[in-house]
């Protein structure tokens, strides 16, 4: 039997600002309603098909923060505006920002929003009226609400059937049920992971490269060509144990139960964390196939790839299993670009491929991929294509599928691996994150920070103080530095500052402008 792991990653970088409670960015409201609770509630009509959800802490904690009303982002607060009360820089903003989604799989299929597209497109602001303002912050915020919502909710269905000349009661019915429908989200993974069909895995707190907070150092393991930071280290092992901690404490809170199994950050691992990680009772782990094949041969091969894994350590044991990077990147970045039922008879026949060479053995085939950003680029957010692909599924008889903890319950690993490689899901290095003059400034940024917080003696800044450090270690800074991603810097740049504002610190003048290198 060849048994299908899908596990789904579902994060966002930590927006918040953590002083005045403002997020400069929405995507955490946005693809609340676009992307994670209708890719679990999909599943109500394909009762075979079993998954594995990956939740990031931080974003949950977003998430939870605009339940609460504790947070609102710059694009909420525009939408909220009476038309009438808009300035000129709000309309500017609105024109800016508010065309942000994929202006073919989206916008196109809208027909007012699409023709607002146009027109900003042709004359910019110059025949912008109040109505228009109006339908385009209306249409905005029911494109980032998914299909499923937009059909099932029959208010929703009713904005959408209106498709103009929108008033400012059918806005407040848009922004009110998108509300209603963020605040069913975690309870939604709860009762699904409650009857079985999910299992709920996790990733350290703020979702940072656990090896590199461990020592910089560790990316040379993975390459050894890696330029590194100059001047201070980065060597804060204590930072990964807590980052790991933290977030098994915080979804056992949620889910009532001891999570089961973590996705590392970035899907980074090494030899040295692995201790934190079976420390804090995690049973499983997942990461790319490169840093199997660099643990245990070069030679790529289905029979080593398709079968779970035992890392037996001096602190206990630890499962891993590997993704097929070739097959997640076909779901993740190909087929939206393919008609739905190509792009659903090639997956099959990869399926129906890989069972024929294994003899229908008994092997574990895993599937892991960014479970929320995908989706908008597929016709209907993807719904046709995943209806298609769960059916096919669901009625072959040579593969079933299973959430990642349930089958090594029935299939505990057979083969150990006696030393980890380091690595990531990006080239089974660390590259993206580490190693060109912009990312190593930004090391060197926060390697200084983090000495000055070993100063701090005041108790009433340490809490807030270690939240701030813990949130500017995330990978997604260091993902986007050097690849003109203005958005990326300014965050970084921000929590930085808001830092050393925390400590009672001076602000260091170089944040005052976009990170160079010297």
């Amino acid at each position: 039997m060849l048994y299908l792991a899908f596990i789904y990653h579902m994060h966002q970088p930590y927006y918040t600002n953590l002083l005045t409670k403002e997020s400069p960015s929405p995507w955490v409201r946005l693809h609340a309603t676009k992307d994670y609770s209708d890719m679990v509630l999909i599943l109500e009509k394909f009762p075979k098909i079993h998954q594995t959800f990956n939740l990031v802490p931080s974003l949950v904690e977003q998430v939870e923060d605009y339940i609460s009303g504790n947070v609102k982002d710059a694009f909420e607060i525009v939408s909220r505006k009476k038309t009438g009360e808009l300035t000129g820089e709000d309309k500017e903003f609105l024109r800016a920002n508010f065309f942000k989604i994929d202006p073919y799989r989206v916008i196109a299929h809208m027909p007012r929003y699409y023709q607002l597209y146009m027109q900003n497109q042709e004359n910019g602001s110059a025949d912008f009226t109040d109505q228009d303002y109006l339908d385009l912050v209306v249409c905005f915020n029911l494109a980032w609400i998914d299909p499923y919502f937009r059909q099932n909710i029959p208010e929703l269905k009713a904005v959408m059937e209106k498709d103009r000349f929108f008033s400012e009661e059918d806005k407040e019915v848009v922004l009110a049920k998108q509300k209603e429908i963020i605040k069913d989200t975690i309870p939604i993974y709860k009762r699904f992971s409650e009857k079985g069909q999910i299992e709920v895995s996790i990733t350290p707190y703020y979702h940072p490269i656990l090896p590199l907070l461990y020592n910089t150092k560790i990316a040379i393991e993975a390459n050894p060509n890696t330029p590194l930071p100059k001047g201070l280290v980065f060597d804060y092992p204590a930072d990964a144990k807590a980052q790991i901690f933290n977030a098994v404490d915080f979804m056992k809170q949620r889910l009532g139960r001891q999570p089961q199994g973590m996705w590392p950050s970035e899907e980074s691992v090494s030899e040295h964390i692995l201790p934190f990680i079976i420390q804090s009772g995690i049973k499983w782990i997942v990461t790319d196939e490169a840093v199997l094949f660099k643990s245990i041969t070069k030679k790529r091969s289905g029979k080593v790839l398709y079968q779970p894994y035992r890392l037996k350590r001096k602190d206990g044991e630890l499962n891993i299993v590997f993704r097929d990077r070739n097959l997640s990147d076909l779901i993740g970045f190909i087929y939206h670009r393919w008609k739905t039922e190509d792009a659903v008879n090639n997956f099959m026949m990869h399926l129906e491929n890989i069972a024929k060479a294994l003899k229908n053995e008994d092997c574990l085939l895993t599937i892991a991929l960014d479970g929320e950003n995908a989706w908008e680029y597929y016709p209907n957010d993807g719904h046709d294509f995943l209806n298609l692909l769960y059916q096919r599924i669901s009625d072959a008889e040579f593969v079933k599928t299973v959430c990642v903890g349930e089958y090594l319950k029935s299939h505990p690993p057979k083969q150990n691996i006696s030393k980890l490689k380091a690595g990531s899901w990006i080239n089974g290095d660390f590259q993206k994150w580490i190693g060109n003059q912009y990312k190593n400034k930004a090391w060197e940024c926060l390697a200084q920070a983090r000495k000055a917080l070993e100063k701090l003696k005041d108790p009433k800044k340490h809490d807030l103080a270690w939240k701030q450090m813990y949130i500017l270690e995330g990978s997604d800074w260091f993902w986007w530095y050097g690849d003109k991603m203005p958005e990326f810097d300014m965050l970084f740049r921000m929590h930085l500052s808001n830092f050393y504002r925390i400590i009672g610190e001076e602000i260091p003048a170089y944040l005052n402008a976009p990170l160079e290198p010297v």
